[in-house]
Parts: structure tokens; sequence; C-alpha cells
């Protein structure tokens, strides 16, 4: 029964794009393609401001990024001389011990 739901979904959804296809290919009067022309042109428009706003989204990934990149620097930096302030720290207190001994 699942196999048989699922190919009755296949031929529904090729019936549907056969439709579309039928569709298109019947236009016959300037008033069909007049409508044909502004949903497309709708689609077109819709598609441009998808467009836009994915590419402003791209572009506040990358600020956020280089902004990220530059913290991740900044820290690694300082974790440097924290380390090395901690080097130089113990090798103060090894010669102190050594004094001491």
């Amino acid at each position: 029964s699942a196999q048989i739901a699922d190919l009755q979904q296949k031929l529904l959804d090729a019936d549907k794009a056969d439709r579309a296809k039928k569709r298109w290919d019947s236009i016959a009067t300037i008033l069909e393609a007049k409508c044909a022309l502004k949903y497309l042109l709708a689609e077109l428009v819709s598609s441009k401001v998808q467009e836009s706003k994915l590419e402003s989204s791209l572009q506040q990934s990358k600020v956020n990024c280089t902004a990220a990149h530059k913290l991740l620097l900044e820290e690694q930096n300082r974790f440097t001389e924290m380390e090395a302030e901690s080097q130089k720290q113990l090798l103060v207190q090894e010669q102190h011990h050594q004094e001491k001994v």
C-alpha cells in the first residue's frame, strides 16, 4: 500500500507538470499571453527581491565572519602573551627556588 501511494503521488506530480507545460504551450490569444507575461514578470520581481535579500544576508555574514576572525586573532595573541608571561613567571620561580636550595 505504501508503494501504491508513492506511485499515485508520482503520477499526480507528473500530471501537474504536464498540465503546466500544456498550459504554456496552449497560449493562443493576446490576453492569455499578456496574463502569462504578467505572471512571469511577477515571478521575476519576486526572484530578484529574494536574490537581493540573500545577497544582503551573505554580505552581513561576511562582515560577521571577518569580525569573528579578527576577534579570534586578538584572543590568540592575548593567549600567546599570557602563556609567555606564565613561562616567564615560572622561570623566575624556578630561579628563586634554585637560589634557596
